[in-house]
């Protein structure tokens, strides 16, 4: 997850996330499990090691559902966007997790190299890793053990992260924290990869990120 994900899996999770008809794209666009065709409303399920996404009819993601069967090489992305009512993370919690930017989302990880996804050995067990949107794609950094536990003191919802599959995404300048799919936080990243421009991104990107937790909150989305 520390690298960007191929360019069509990007421009996939860019589109709209549901169509009112329901019906499968225009293009092929298949379940990566049974070939089944998609509509643009589908789960998504985990590959591991890599953790790298996987489209998935409903069929094949309720397979991988479940806990116990929930530990190899897939696992099924929750459907979940619950905003936290929990006051914003302030400057000086959010410097101990060195991150640089204020827009981010939190993964705890149960196994393997966080920096290495081809690495499978359970050298990191429950550990935390900081991602953030760039136009390469997804950057990511470690955070320290008590920079996390003094996050959760504050956001004690964080603390029930599934490990791998879903993700606290923090909006600072917005002051909204939220659990989420990871899905969504690649859904994000691939938007902000499609409208940066420049060094800074321009204000195409920061309308795109506003418009991104619009439909989140459940709003309309602004023209």
């Amino acid at each position: 997850m520390t690298g960007p994900l191929p360019t069509g899996r990007l421009r996939n999770l860019a589109r709209d996330p549901g169509r009112a008809d329901g019906e499968p794209r225009q293009e092929d666009h298949r379940c990566e499990l049974c070939s089944e065709a998609l509509s643009d409303a589908h789960r998504h399920l985990l590959q591991l090691p890599a953790r790298q996404l996987a489209c998935a009819c409903r069929a094949c993601a309720l397979l991988f559902d479940h806990r116990s069967v929930g530990t190899g090489r897939y696992r099924a992305v929750p459907e979940l966007r619950q905003r936290l009512a929990h006051a914003p993370v302030d400057d000086v919690v959010w410097a101990a997790l060195g991150v640089p930017v204020r827009l981010a989302f939190f993964v705890r990880h149960d196994g393997g190299d966080p920096a290495d996804p081809t690495d499978p050995a359970d050298t990191t067990a429950d550990t935390v890793t900081a991602y953030y949107p760039s136009p390469l794609g997804v950057v990511g950094t470690a955070v320290e053990r008590q920079a996390w536990e003094r996050l959760t003191r504050g956001l004690p919802s964080a603390a029930r992260l599934e490990p791998e599959v879903t993700a606290l995404l923090v909006h600072r300048d917005a002051g909204e924290q939220w659990l989420v799919g990871v899905d969504e936080c690649y859904r994000l990243t691939a938007r902000v990869r499609g409208t940066w421009t420049g060094m800074t991104g321009g204000d195409e990107v920061w309308r795109e990120i506003d418009r991104f937790f619009t439909e989140l909150r459940g709003d309309t989305v602004p023209a």
